[in-house]
């Protein structure tokens, strides 16, 4: 009679612990699917609009640089449509305020050349025959 009870309390238990299990991986994978649609959305608003080579080009250049173009535009403080003559002042007085010597840090000076070097990149990737802002003359001190 014990052993018949357990055996209802394990078997009860495991059908629990399976369901719970099954519901969760279903959460993952569609909150998983959300966040790539989400991050589709925001890489690249206007989908319907840009070429699949320009999607293939501005991955190769994220996967490259290792920093996307949005992160690049918020770090800098830029909006749509750039402009380098005013991505060259914000990279100035962020590369400048962030200086050791000032109490800042190599790694806020290296975010911020890295942005600047995506964005360039990024300008000479729609604009090839504009001139753009592409070797920021500072480099992060060691």
């Amino acid at each position: 009679m014990v052993l018949r009870n357990l055996a209802k309390i394990a078997i009860a238990a495991t059908e629990a612990v399976g369901k719970a299990f099954a519901r969760a991986v279903k959460d993952e994978l569609k909150t998983s699917q959300h966040a790539a649609n989400r991050y589709a959305d925001q890489a690249e608003p206007s989908t319907s609009r840009t070429s699949q080579s320009d999607i293939k080009d501005s991955s190769r250049l994220n996967s490259k640089l290792g920093i996307t173009l949005q992160e690049s535009m918020q770090i800098l403080d830029v909006k749509s449509p750039l402009d380098p003559k005013e991505i060259e002042e914000k990279y100035k007085h962020l590369f400048a305020i962030n200086e050791k010597a000032k109490g800042g840090t190599l790694y806020l000076q290296a975010k911020v050349y890295r942005a600047k070097e995506r964005i360039d990149a990024e300008i000479e990737r729609t604009n090839p025959t504009t001139e753009s802002t592409t070797a920021p003359e500072e480099k992060p001190q060691q």
